[in-house]
C-alpha cells in the first residue's frame, strides 16, 4: 500500500471497450503507487466525472464513439492541461493518432497489450505503470510518490548485448557521429532540436522510448519538420552528414563502425534498464565503434536508462550533454546521468543544436572535445 505521506497517483481509464477498461485497471491496481479514481468508457463520460473531481493522470484510448479520444485530448489540453498517457492500438490509423496526441499535448504514447498473451500483458504492464508514474511527475508529484517504484523481475544491463568497452587504445577518427537518447516528453524536445539543426548536421542516432509501431509514424513526422534527413532505423542503415535514424519500438539500436562510414544495427534481446530500445545500448555502442568520435547526449525522461554507458563514452573521449533541469519535462535520466559523472555539460533544449554543431565543427578541425 502507498504510505500516508506519499498519497497514490489517481488515475482516470477512458477506453469503450469492457474488457480493455478490467485489464487496465487490474494494471493500474496492481501498482501500490497508483490507485484507478474511476473508469468511463467513452469521452462524455469520463468530462462528467471530471466536473466533480480532477484525476492526477489520464490513461485515454484514442478509438471511442461518439467524441474521439483525440478531440477530448485537445478540450482537456485547453480546459484542464491534466497529463494524459495515450493507450492505443498497433495500426497504422493507431500510431498515426498518437503521434498526433503527443503533438496536441500528451506526455507519452504506448501501446495498448494484447490480452490473450501473457508475456506481452506482463511488459505491457510495466511500460502504463511507467508511463503513469512519469506523467504525473510532469505535474509536479512529490518526489516521495514518485519514489514508489514497481519493479518486477531483475533490471540488466547493456552487459546482456553486448560486452563492456576495452578502452584499449583510441578509436580511429573518423566522421563525427552523435547519439542522443530520450524518455517521456522526448518527442518534443527532439523536434525542437533536429528543426534547428542545418541540412549539413552530423549523422545522428537516436533512442526514443516508444513501442512498436509507433517509431515509423514519429520518424515521418520529424522528417516533415526538418531540414535532416530522418528515418526509423534498418539493420545495416549506413550514416552519413544530415542523417537521422530514429531507433526501431521493441528493438535495439547499435551503432557499428564500417569501411568509410558508420552503420546501426537492429536487434531484438531482453529489455535493459526496463527498455526496448535501450539508451544505454546505443550509448555502449557508440563507446565501443566511435570513441571520441561520439558526442552522447541524454533528454529528459524518467528513470536512469543511459546514465551509465554515457559514462562510459566520456570515459572513451567522448563529449556528453545532457538537457539541464529547466528545459525537462521530466528531469530523471539527466539527474541520474549527472550524479553518475557521466555528464560533460549540462544545457537548455534550445542550446542543443549549437552543441552539436560546434562539436562536429571541433571534430572535423582535428581539435578535442
Amino acid at each position: 500500500m502507498a504510505s500516508s505521506a506519499a498519497p497514490a497517483i489517481k488515475v482516470l481509464i477512458v477506453d469503450d471497450s469492457a474488457s480493455a477498461r478490467a485489464m487496465l485497471r487490474h494494471i493500474v491496481e496492481s501498482d501500490p503507487a497508483l490507485s484507478v479514481m474511476a473508469v468511463a468508457a467513452d469521452a462524455m463520460a469520463a468530462a462528467r466525472t471530471m466536473r466533480t473531481a480532477l484525476p492526477d493522470v489520464i490513461l485515454l484510448d484514442l478509438e471511442m464513439p461518439g467524441m474521439d479520444g483525440l478531440t477530448f485530448l485537445r478540450k482537456i489540453m485547453a480546459q484542464h492541461p491534466i497529463p494524459v498517457v495515450v493507450c492505443s492500438g498497433a495500426t497504422e490509423r493507431g500510431s498515426d493518432q498518437s503521434i498526433a496526441a503527443l503533438d496536441a499535448g500528451a506526455v507519452e504514447a504506448i501501446l495498448k497489450p494484447a490480452q490473450g498473451n501473457a508475456q506481452q500483458r506482463g511488459e505491457g504492464a510495466i511500460r502504463i505503470c511507467d508511463a503513469l508514474r512519469a506523467a504525473a511527475r510532469t505535474r509536479g508529484a512529490s518526489a516521495a510518490m514518485m519514489a514508489q517504484f514497481h519493479a518486477p523481475g531483475p533490471k540488466l544491463t547493456a552487459d546482456e548485448i553486448l560486452p563492456p568497452p576495452t578502452f584499449l587504445r583510441p578509436a580511429p577518427r573518423t566522421e563525427p557521429v552523435v547519439c542522443i537518447g530520450a524518455s517521456t516528453g522526448g518527442t518534443d524536445a527532439l523536434l525542437r532540436v533536429l528543426t534547428m539543426l542545418p541540412p549539413d548536421a552530423p549523422a545522428i542516432a537516436i533512442v526514443q522510448h516508444m513501442p512498436e509501431g509507433f517509431t515509423g509514424a514519429f520518424a515521418r513526422r520529424l522528417d516533415a519538420a526538418c531540414a535532416v534527413s530522418v528515418a526509423e532505423a534498418t539493420d545495416g542503415a549506413q550514416l552519413g552528414a544530415g542523417r537521422v535514424v530514429v531507433a526501431r519500438g521493441d528493438h535495439h539500436l547499435l551503432l557499428r563502425r564500417g569501411p568509410g562510414a558508420y552503420r546501426v544495427s537492429v536487434q531484438g534481446g531482453p529489455y535493459v534498464s526496463r527498455h526496448r530500445p535501450s539508451v544505454d545500448v546505443l550509448f555502449r555502442s557508440a563507446a565501443t565503434a566511435a570513441g571520441a568520435n561520439a558526442m552522447g547526449i541524454i533528454l529528459t525522461g524518467m528513470g536512469d536508462d543511459g546514465a551509465r554507458c554515457l559514462a562510459e563514452m566520456r570515459r572513451a573521449g567522448s563529449p556528453t550533454v545532457a538537457q539541464d533541469e529547466a528545459s525537462c519535462a521530466v528531469y530523471g535520466m539527466p539527474r541520474e546521468a549527472v550524479q553518475a559523472g557521466a555528464v560533460g555539460l549540462s544545457l537548455p533544449l534550445d542550446k542543443m543544436a549549437a552543441a552539436i554543431m560546434n562539436f562536429a565543427r571541433r571534430h572535423r578541425m582535428g581539435e578535442s572535445a
